[in-house]
Order: structure tokens, then C-alpha cells, then sequence
């Protein structure tokens, strides 16, 4: 339960993180091509980021950074 608890935290936390950049992006006026760009790649990075949480706590092995 409490694996379930802390990914829905985890989920609201980087569901705040990618509004409040997309908010960001839009209140700054970044020019066109940069505007669609940032907002693809904000919501690319958080999509992955959610991935890896609900593996996570699934318990499948998540590769991480090889040392």
C-alpha cells in the first residue's frame, strides 16, 4: 500500500513539474518553433518519467545508468 500511495505522489508531483513548465513556456513567449519543440520534449521527458515510476513499483527491473 504504501508503494501505491508513493507513486501517486510521484505522478502529481511530475504532473505539477510538466504544468507549471508548460505554463512557463507559454507565459515567456518563446518564439514558434521553440515553443512546439519545448512543449514536445517537457511532455516526452515526464511521459518516460511516469514509465519508469509505475515499473518501478510493479517490480519489474528498471536498467539504470551503467557504471
Amino acid at each position: 500500500m504504501e508503494g501505491l500511495i508513493q507513486l501517486v505522489i510521484t505522478i502529481i508531483i511530475a504532473g505539477l513539474i510538466c504544468w507549471l513548465l508548460l505554463w512557463l513556456i507559454d507565459y515567456a513567449g518563446v518564439p514558434e518553433p521553440f515553443h512546439k519543440i519545448g512543449k514536445v520534449v517537457i511532455v516526452a521527458v515526464a511521459v518516460i518519467f511516469i514509465c519508469y515510476a509505475l515499473l518501478g513499483v510493479a517490480g519489474m527491473r528498471v536498467p539504470g545508468p551503467v557504471r
